[in-house]
């Protein structure tokens, strides 16, 4: 069981010179206390839900269970036993090559993007509705914004494959059906444009932006990510390995990189974003490379934004972030939640 913590507390307030209030959220150390992750796995339970992770589970030096994290098929299984395990999806996968993300750092994202709602006078947080920009083939935000909260989610992908395989994923879950609503994005260079439509409001959304600038820059930051591992193993008494370049937790081109990288998708998005100003509570999105926080600042001012949130996520020895922003006053967001 996992100890209660205080939620997290607003550091002092910022002014940009356009009056734009910029408060920076630092959170506790350590997974969210709503995050089911808390801990090491515990595999005997993963198991149960999935046999077929059985034969990847090895005893590290220490005498833990784990896996071969540098295995993309390891990743996978495992994710599969966990979305089984504590989501209730019983049946998911993803098309190879395709991201496989870490759930646990992504329900961070979710819990305290929920703590953000939670703080609106008179939102249930039962009745949200979320839009997830670039939902990509495994569709795990949704996942875990239906399971935890009973959100409504639209996930919108530029990638056809991505989206064909997120909607077999919610046809096939009986949890999702009902709840997520797969929308291809038919413009690349557009966001929400497309996708938000007239009359329609959003709560929250959330996204996960493209790292890098070329299919060579992820290639090298996914060499280094299995070097690390390799030497980690070394550290705890395992076995030095040759990782080869693969992408352990997949991805593809509009999942892992774009032209301009992370600077140029995050600028789009915060100057696309004051088109729907009107029919978005929160905007939100991750953001990987420190130094785009204050990029990010100086796009949402010229955007006219009314607030920018800037909440930090500590897990272990990685800081993780993600940006807030709201065009509407404290006055006018209570109007908005009442309607």
């Amino acid at each position: 069981m996992s100890q209660k913590r205080k939620p997290a507390k607003p550091a002092p307030t910022a002014k940009l010179s356009s009056d734009v209030r910029v408060v920076k959220v630092s959170s506790p150390k350590g997974l969210h206390s709503r995050n089911k992750h808390q801990g090491r796995y515990n595999f005997t339970e993963l198991v149960k839900a999935l046999p077929e992770l059985k034969r990847h589970v090895t005893t590290n030096p220490k005498g833990e269970q784990t896996v071969n994290f540098s295995d993309p098929l390891a990743v996978k299984l495992l994710n599969k036993a966990l979305l089984s395990r504590y989501y209730q999806v019983t049946t998911w996968d993803i098309p190879q090559g395709y991201l496989c993300p870490p759930i646990p750092g992504r329900a961070d994202y979710i819990h305290r993007a929920a703590e953000l709602l939670g703080n609106e006078p008179g939102l249930d947080l039962a009745q949200v509705r979320a839009l997830d920009i670039g939902v990509g083939a495994n569709c795990i935000y949704p996942i875990i914004g239906v399971c935890d909260y009973g959100w409504h989610y639209t996930a919108s992908d530029v990638d056809p494959v991505s989206i064909k395989n997120a909607r077999s994923i919610v046809d096939s879950n009986a949890v999702l059906q009902g709840k997520v609503e797969c929308r291809q994005q038919k413009d690349s260079r557009r966001l929400f444009k497309g996708i938000i439509q007239p009359g329609e409001r959003y709560h929250i959304t959330t996204c996960n932006p493209p790292f890098h600038k070329s299919l060579q820059e992820a290639q090298q930051g996914t060499q280094r990510k299995l070097n690390n591992l390799s030497a980690n193993r070394v550290k705890r008494g395992g076995k030095e390995s040759q990782p080869q370049p693969t992408l352990n937790f997949g991805g593809q081109k509009a999942e892992l990189w774009c032209p301009g990288g992370e600077a140029a998708f995050i600028k789009n998005m915060a100057l696309e974003s004051s088109e729907f100003a009107g029919q978005v509570l929160w905007f939100t999105t991750l953001i990987s490379k420190k130094e785009n926080v204050r990029w990010m600042q100086k796009q949402l001012q010229k955007a006219g934004v009314q607030e920018i949130r800037i909440i930090e996520m500590s897990q272990g020895q990685k800081i993780s972030r993600f940006i807030a922003w709201t065009f509407m006053t404290e006055e006018q967001r209570r109007e908005w939640v009442s309607v």
